[in-house]
Protein backbone atom coordinates (compact mmCIF):
# COMPACT_ATOMS: atom_id res chain seq x y z
CA UNK A 1 0.00 0.00 0.00
CA UNK A 2 2.77 2.56 0.82
CA UNK A 3 4.71 1.68 -2.28
CA UNK A 4 1.49 2.45 -4.27
CA UNK A 5 1.12 5.34 -2.32
CA UNK A 6 4.26 6.97 -3.06
CA UNK A 7 3.37 5.72 -6.80
CA UNK A 8 0.71 7.82 -7.52
CA UNK A 9 2.23 10.40 -5.79
CA UNK A 10 4.84 10.58 -7.99
CA UNK A 11 2.65 10.14 -10.61
CA UNK A 12 0.53 13.49 -9.49
CA UNK A 13 3.23 15.23 -8.81
CA UNK A 14 4.99 14.18 -12.39
CA UNK A 15 1.48 15.45 -14.10
CA UNK A 16 1.75 18.52 -12.12
CA UNK A 17 5.40 19.65 -13.45
CA UNK A 18 4.00 18.68 -17.25
CA UNK A 19 0.48 20.18 -16.94
CA UNK A 20 1.40 23.53 -14.82
CA UNK A 21 3.88 25.30 -17.42
CA UNK A 22 0.68 24.66 -19.98
CA UNK A 23 -1.66 26.21 -18.07
CA UNK A 24 0.29 29.16 -16.89
CA UNK A 25 1.24 29.62 -20.63
CA UNK A 26 -2.65 29.45 -21.84
CA UNK A 27 -3.40 32.00 -18.88
CA UNK A 28 -1.10 34.07 -19.80
CA UNK A 29 -2.63 33.79 -23.47
CA UNK A 30 -6.13 35.94 -22.03
CA UNK A 31 -3.94 37.91 -18.76
CA UNK A 32 -4.64 41.48 -19.28
CA UNK A 33 -2.12 41.81 -16.67
CA UNK A 34 -0.45 39.26 -14.60
CA UNK A 35 2.46 40.90 -12.57
CA UNK A 36 1.91 40.53 -8.85
CA UNK A 37 -0.70 37.68 -7.83
CA UNK A 38 -0.61 33.93 -8.60
CA UNK A 39 -3.33 34.48 -10.71
CA UNK A 40 -4.30 36.80 -13.58
CA UNK A 41 -5.18 40.42 -12.32
CA UNK A 42 -7.83 40.33 -15.36
CA UNK A 43 -8.71 38.09 -18.26
CA UNK A 44 -9.28 39.35 -22.22
CA UNK A 45 -8.91 38.41 -25.68
CA UNK A 46 -7.14 41.08 -26.94
CA UNK A 47 -4.28 39.33 -27.44
CA UNK A 48 -5.89 36.84 -29.29
CA UNK A 49 -7.80 39.28 -31.39
CA UNK A 50 -4.71 41.42 -31.87
CA UNK A 51 -2.88 38.42 -33.35
CA UNK A 52 -6.10 37.14 -36.05
CA UNK A 53 -5.76 40.53 -36.97
CA UNK A 54 -2.34 40.58 -38.07
CA UNK A 55 -1.32 39.73 -41.61
CA UNK A 56 2.11 38.35 -40.93
CA UNK A 57 0.95 35.93 -38.75
CA UNK A 58 -1.92 34.89 -40.88
CA UNK A 59 0.64 34.54 -43.39
CA UNK A 60 2.65 32.04 -41.52
CA UNK A 61 -0.02 29.79 -40.00
CA UNK A 62 -0.80 29.65 -44.02
CA UNK A 63 2.16 28.47 -44.91
CA UNK A 64 2.63 26.00 -42.14
CA UNK A 65 -0.75 24.37 -43.34
CA UNK A 66 0.97 24.34 -46.63
CA UNK A 67 4.00 22.87 -45.87
CA UNK A 68 3.13 20.07 -43.69
CA UNK A 69 -0.22 19.04 -45.64
CA UNK A 70 1.57 19.32 -48.84
CA UNK A 71 4.09 16.40 -47.53
CA UNK A 72 1.35 14.48 -46.32
CA UNK A 73 0.36 14.36 -49.31
CA UNK A 74 2.54 13.03 -51.40
CA UNK A 75 4.31 10.98 -48.71
CA UNK A 76 0.46 9.85 -49.37
CA UNK A 77 0.55 9.40 -53.68
CA UNK A 78 4.09 8.23 -53.20
CA UNK A 79 4.90 6.42 -50.22
CA UNK A 80 1.81 4.96 -49.10
CA UNK A 81 1.26 2.74 -52.52
CA UNK A 82 4.32 1.97 -52.74
CA UNK A 83 4.48 0.44 -48.82
CA UNK A 84 1.03 -1.80 -49.92
CA UNK A 85 2.77 -3.05 -53.30
CA UNK A 86 5.84 -4.38 -50.89
CA UNK A 87 4.13 -5.62 -48.03
CA UNK A 88 1.30 -7.01 -49.60
CA UNK A 89 3.34 -8.63 -52.72
CA UNK A 90 6.77 -8.74 -51.68
CA UNK A 91 7.35 -8.58 -47.95
CA UNK A 92 11.02 -9.55 -48.25
CA UNK A 93 11.77 -6.22 -49.01
CA UNK A 94 10.08 -4.82 -46.31
CA UNK A 95 13.23 -5.03 -43.99
CA UNK A 96 14.78 -2.20 -46.22
CA UNK A 97 11.63 -0.08 -45.43
CA UNK A 98 12.13 -0.76 -42.18
CA UNK A 99 16.43 -0.01 -42.40
CA UNK A 100 14.75 3.51 -43.57
CA UNK A 101 12.66 4.07 -40.85
CA UNK A 102 15.66 4.08 -38.35
CA UNK A 103 17.59 6.23 -40.44
CA UNK A 104 15.48 8.80 -40.62
CA UNK A 105 15.57 8.50 -36.39
CA UNK A 106 19.15 8.75 -36.31
CA UNK A 107 19.70 11.95 -38.25
CA UNK A 108 19.10 14.92 -35.64
CA UNK A 109 17.44 18.18 -37.46
CA UNK A 110 20.72 20.26 -37.09
CA UNK A 111 23.23 17.82 -39.08
CA UNK A 112 20.13 17.19 -41.94
CA UNK A 113 19.69 20.73 -42.17
CA UNK A 114 23.47 21.11 -42.84
CA UNK A 115 24.19 18.33 -44.95
CA UNK A 116 20.66 19.78 -46.84
CA UNK A 117 22.46 22.90 -47.50
CA UNK A 118 25.67 21.70 -48.56
CA UNK A 119 24.29 19.79 -51.18
CA UNK A 120 21.74 21.57 -52.49
CA UNK A 121 22.46 24.82 -52.40
CA UNK A 122 25.36 24.42 -55.31
CA UNK A 123 22.43 23.13 -57.18
CA UNK A 124 20.33 26.21 -56.87
CA UNK A 125 17.42 24.36 -56.09
CA UNK A 126 15.32 25.95 -54.03
CA UNK A 127 15.13 25.35 -50.70
CA UNK A 128 12.10 25.35 -49.69
CA UNK A 129 11.31 22.35 -52.24
CA UNK A 130 14.55 20.61 -50.43
CA UNK A 131 12.69 21.35 -47.21
CA UNK A 132 9.41 20.18 -48.64
CA UNK A 133 11.23 17.01 -49.72
CA UNK A 134 13.06 16.45 -46.14
CA UNK A 135 9.66 16.43 -44.85
CA UNK A 136 8.03 13.81 -46.96
CA UNK A 137 11.35 11.50 -45.50
CA UNK A 138 10.70 12.71 -42.48
CA UNK A 139 7.29 11.30 -41.66
CA UNK A 140 8.17 8.11 -43.26
CA UNK A 141 8.12 6.13 -39.89
CA UNK A 142 4.31 7.64 -39.25
CA UNK A 143 3.10 6.75 -42.45
CA UNK A 144 4.79 3.39 -42.39
CA UNK A 145 3.98 2.28 -39.26
CA UNK A 146 0.00 3.58 -39.82
CA UNK A 147 0.08 1.27 -43.20
CA UNK A 148 1.55 -1.23 -42.20
CA UNK A 149 -1.13 -1.65 -38.92
CA UNK A 150 -3.81 -1.01 -40.97
CA UNK A 151 -2.98 -3.74 -43.52
CA UNK A 152 -2.10 -6.05 -40.61
CA UNK A 153 -5.29 -5.52 -38.84
CA UNK A 154 -7.20 -6.58 -41.73
CA UNK A 155 -5.38 -9.60 -43.42
CA UNK A 156 -5.66 -7.14 -46.15
CA UNK A 157 -3.59 -9.94 -48.30
CA UNK A 158 -6.52 -12.75 -47.83
CA UNK A 159 -8.92 -9.85 -47.88
CA UNK A 160 -7.76 -8.79 -52.05
CA UNK A 161 -7.62 -12.77 -52.66
CA UNK A 162 -11.23 -13.28 -51.34
CA UNK A 163 -12.48 -9.93 -53.34
CA UNK A 164 -10.65 -11.65 -56.42
CA UNK A 165 -11.75 -15.12 -56.00
CA UNK A 166 -15.54 -13.64 -56.16
CA UNK A 167 -14.67 -11.72 -58.87
CA UNK A 168 -13.11 -8.43 -58.52
CA UNK A 169 -10.45 -6.96 -60.55
CA UNK A 170 -7.36 -6.18 -58.60
CA UNK A 171 -8.23 -2.26 -59.34
CA UNK A 172 -11.53 -2.90 -57.93
CA UNK A 173 -10.36 -5.10 -55.04
CA UNK A 174 -7.92 -2.53 -53.70
CA UNK A 175 -9.99 0.55 -54.20
CA UNK A 176 -13.25 -0.61 -53.61
CA UNK A 177 -12.06 -3.12 -50.88
CA UNK A 178 -8.88 -3.15 -48.99
CA UNK A 179 -9.33 1.07 -49.04
CA UNK A 180 -12.34 1.56 -47.31
CA UNK A 181 -11.32 -0.90 -44.52
CA UNK A 182 -7.87 0.59 -43.49
CA UNK A 183 -8.53 4.68 -44.37
CA UNK A 184 -8.80 5.07 -40.75
CA UNK A 185 -5.34 3.96 -39.86
CA UNK A 186 -4.13 5.70 -43.18
CA UNK A 187 -6.10 8.96 -41.58
CA UNK A 188 -4.79 8.81 -38.26
CA UNK A 189 -1.12 8.40 -39.43
CA UNK A 190 -2.01 11.03 -41.87
CA UNK A 191 -3.23 13.36 -39.22
CA UNK A 192 -0.36 12.52 -37.09
CA UNK A 193 2.23 13.12 -39.60
CA UNK A 194 0.58 16.83 -40.04
CA UNK A 195 1.26 17.15 -36.76
CA UNK A 196 4.73 16.48 -36.59
CA UNK A 197 5.31 18.58 -39.21
CA UNK A 198 3.38 21.68 -37.90
CA UNK A 199 5.43 22.05 -34.89
CA UNK A 200 8.91 21.39 -36.43
CA UNK A 201 11.22 24.48 -36.52
CA UNK A 202 15.17 23.36 -36.46
CA UNK A 203 15.15 22.52 -40.24
CA UNK A 204 12.84 25.14 -41.69
CA UNK A 205 14.88 27.76 -39.69
CA UNK A 206 18.17 26.88 -40.77
CA UNK A 207 17.17 25.88 -44.32
CA UNK A 208 15.04 28.59 -44.74
CA UNK A 209 14.60 30.85 -42.02
CA UNK A 210 12.84 34.11 -42.66
CA UNK A 211 12.12 33.61 -46.37
CA UNK A 212 9.60 31.70 -45.29
CA UNK A 213 8.48 32.28 -41.72
CA UNK A 214 5.92 29.47 -40.07
CA UNK A 215 4.24 29.61 -37.42
CA UNK A 216 6.89 28.00 -35.09
CA UNK A 217 9.38 31.41 -36.38
CA UNK A 218 6.86 33.56 -36.37
CA UNK A 219 6.10 32.29 -32.43
CA UNK A 220 10.60 32.54 -31.61
CA UNK A 221 10.25 36.11 -33.17
CA UNK A 222 7.47 36.94 -30.78
CA UNK A 223 8.91 35.85 -27.68
CA UNK A 224 11.69 38.49 -28.17
CA UNK A 225 9.11 41.18 -28.20
CA UNK A 226 5.57 40.50 -26.32
CA UNK A 227 4.80 37.36 -23.96
CA UNK A 228 1.06 37.84 -24.48
CA UNK A 229 1.19 37.55 -27.90
CA UNK A 230 3.48 34.26 -27.86
CA UNK A 231 1.33 33.25 -25.32
CA UNK A 232 -1.78 33.20 -27.48
CA UNK A 233 0.38 31.53 -30.19
CA UNK A 234 0.85 28.82 -28.40
CA UNK A 235 -2.28 28.33 -27.07
CA UNK A 236 -4.17 28.41 -31.01
CA UNK A 237 -1.37 25.41 -31.21
CA UNK A 238 -2.45 23.58 -28.11
CA UNK A 239 -6.11 23.63 -29.28
CA UNK A 240 -4.92 23.07 -32.85
CA UNK A 241 -3.23 19.56 -32.12
CA UNK A 242 -5.72 18.90 -29.47
CA UNK A 243 -8.17 18.43 -31.95
CA UNK A 244 -6.05 16.35 -33.94
CA UNK A 245 -5.71 14.17 -31.06
CA UNK A 246 -9.14 13.98 -30.82
CA UNK A 247 -9.61 13.09 -34.22
CA UNK A 248 -6.96 10.41 -34.18
CA UNK A 249 -8.30 8.74 -31.34
CA UNK A 250 -11.65 8.60 -32.80
CA UNK A 251 -10.61 7.52 -36.49
CA UNK A 252 -8.05 4.91 -34.16
CA UNK A 253 -11.34 3.62 -32.11
CA UNK A 254 -13.07 3.16 -35.40
CA UNK A 255 -10.77 1.29 -37.33
CA UNK A 256 -10.35 -1.21 -33.96
CA UNK A 257 -14.06 -1.66 -34.36
CA UNK A 258 -14.19 -2.37 -38.19
CA UNK A 259 -11.36 -5.13 -37.32
CA UNK A 260 -13.58 -6.71 -34.49
CA UNK A 261 -16.41 -6.74 -36.90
Amino acid sequence: MKKRGFADLFFLLLVVYLVLPVIATMLYAFASNWNKTILPEGLTFKWLATLFQDAEFIQAFGRSVLLSSGAVMIALLVIVPAIFVIVLYFPKYEKWIQMAVVMVYSFPGIILAVGLIRVYSKFGVPMILVVLGAYVVGILPYIYQGTRNSLRNVDARQLLDAAQLLGASKLQAFTKILLPTVYPGLFAGALLSFSVLFGEFVLINLVVGSRFETVQIYLMKKLSTSGHIASAVVFIYIVLMGLLTFVIARLTKQSKGATNL
